[in-house]
């Protein structure tokens, strides 16, 4: 067993008044909260955080990703999103593929430099700052703490150590070496050894200037087709400059007396949605949380809900996807079926299709099937009502996100947790394996043996107890609630509270904060 990273300790929720930011590293979170202390809101913390992350979490995300936005408006109780994912170049077409002789069985590897797609993360920075911003800080401004860990360094923090080591590793395995402002004496760095990276520092400030033109144009766009067509990808400088992010609308569905939004397709957020429509129909809370039945239910639910979802999310500007249909869909009376998806990874055009029979084949200029998604939480109001936000979060990781999305949800609505027990609770991770052709079901340590093994009479192929760094494939989730609404004692038609409640995932090596 994978025992080199415990799980011993306990945290309390943060609870607070003014202002308060949860995100997977501590450094992050301080600069967020600066942010939030000198004026800015919640958008340009968020945007703040991020690019911190950037900085701190190099293996997790950074300015060559994507991003997504949900912003809730407390003067309007609207809320708007902001699709800043990345499409692929113009040239990646099908036929191209399958003159290079790939296809639906044969796609290109994973770390292919065909499949990197324009990527968003900066665009969707400077918009989210535009449109949702406080306007009291500029961007430049608001990316000054990132710039700062970048140019004076940071210490390495030890879950992020290990991941750092894992993706070169991999990359190396995969024939592809990372750019040596990544590692230190050509190896990544080790936990609490001091990092700089100069060059990311100078292309935040360009950033920071000039917005996105300092992306999407000149040195940095140059830069990045240089070293893409080196490798064989076919992004232009055009694919580059014609990137734009998308205002959409989110969708949402109702469970319990709330509602979850998230945002529409390309992204996965569908996925969440009729993951909690289908399970609305089984009585979680007396099954008891964790049990086997609880957990047999969630993991027929979740099959249900990801076949679905590989059918029909894609870029809805090239094919049309039948929304309101789908989230009204009756589960009541259906079984699970197998769905064979495809492999995914950083290069989001991995997460393309070569089947030209699929809503998500790839296409020049698509967006492909997307596994990031934010969450909102407000009540459920009528027309002539005010929405109200009650919770913030998300829980990252690939497809593991639409599951943890419900499982901490799930935790705090059925079983009346706080936002980091939700969150310090055992999960259960569901998957497809390519090469058995069959689900798994990963149980993390925590969670009995015997449901364990009573699963396994049901049929499931079970992987059990996971431990240590491996836990990372659970995702690490983080949560901010206003008001304790979870509690049982609470009337849920009023939210009278202003205290801020959070919590941030033991699996990571971050914090929530707040003032």
């Amino acid at each position: 067993m994978d025992t080199d990273l415990s799980f011993s300790s306990r945290r309390s929720p943060v609870v607070c008044l003014h202002g308060c930011v949860a995100s997977s590293q501590t450094l992050a979170s301080a600069v967020g909260l600066d942010v939030l202390k000198r004026g800015g809101n919640a958008a340009d913390a968020a945007v703040a955080v991020a690019a911190a992350l950037a900085v701190t979490e190099p293996c997790s995300t950074g300015l060559g990703g994507d991003a997504f936005c949900l912003f809730f408006n407390s003067s309007t109780g609207e809320i708007k999103g902001i699709n800043g994912s990345g499409r692929s170049p113009k040239g990646l077409t099908l036929e191209y593929l399958k003159g290079r002789m790939y296809s639906a069985n044969d796609p290109p590897p994973v770390f292919d430099a065909l499949n990197v797609t324009v990527p968003g993360a900066p665009a969707c920075w400077c918009d989210t700052i535009e449109m949702f911003g406080s306007h009291k800080l500029a961007l430049q401004e608001v990316l000054n703490g990132a710039v700062e860990l970048a140019e004076v360094g940071f210490p390495v923090a030890e879950v992020t150590a290990h991941h750092w080591k894992q993706w070169v590793g991999k990359l190396r395995d995969a024939g592809r070496e990372l750019d040596g402002a990544l590692l230190i004496d050509n190896e990544p760095p080790k936990h609490g050894q001091l990092f700089r990276n100069p060059a990311l520092a100078q292309t935040l400030k360009e950033l920071g200037q000039h917005g996105k033109a300092a992306f999407y144009q000149g040195r940095v766009a140059q830069a990045i087709t240089d070293i893409i067509i080196q490798h064989g990808g076919v992004m232009t400088l055009d694919d580059l400059r014609s990137h734009d992010s998308d205002v959409v609308t989110p969708i949402s569905t109702k469970y319990k007396g709330v509602c979850l939004w998230e945002c529409p397709p390309n992204s996965q957020g569908l996925a969440a949605l009729l993951l909690l429509n289908i399970l609305e129909n089984f009585p979680l809370k007396a099954s008891g949380h964790n049990s086997a039945d609880y957990i047999h239910i969630f993991v027929e639910a979740v099959r249900l809900a990801l076949t679905d979802a590989h059918s029909f999310v894609c870029d809805p500007d090239h094919v049309a996807i039948p929304l309101e249909s789908l989230l009204k869909k009756d589960f009541s009376s259906q079984r699970a079926q197998l769905i064979n998806m495809n492999r995914y990874s950083s290069n989001r055009g991995a997460n393309f299709s070569l089947d030209h029979n699929s809503r998500n084949c790839v296409a020049g200029g698509k967006r492909p099937y997307h596994t990031i998604i934010p969450a909102l939480l407000t009540n459920c109001a009528t027309k002539s009502e005010k929405l109200q936000l009650l919770a913030s979060l998300g829980v990252m990781g690939g497809m593991m996100q639409p599951q943890g999305h419900v499982q901490v949800l799930c935790n705090m609505l059925e079983f009346g947790m706080n936002p980091q027990q939700a969150l310090d609770s055992p999960r259960v991770y569901v998957e497809y394996d390519l090469k058995e052709k069959q689900w798994s079901v990963n149980l993390e340590e925590g969670i009995q043996q015997e449901v364990a093994e009573t699963l396994r009479k049901c049929g499931h192929k079970v992987n059990w107890p996971v431990t240590g760094h491996k836990r990372s494939q659970f995702g690490r989730g983080q949560i901010i609630t206003v008001g304790d609404w979870w509690n049982s004692s609470v009337n849920h038609n009023d939210y009278p509270s202003k205290v801020l409640w959070a919590g941030s995932d033991p699996r990571s090596d971050g914090c929530a904060m707040g003032f």
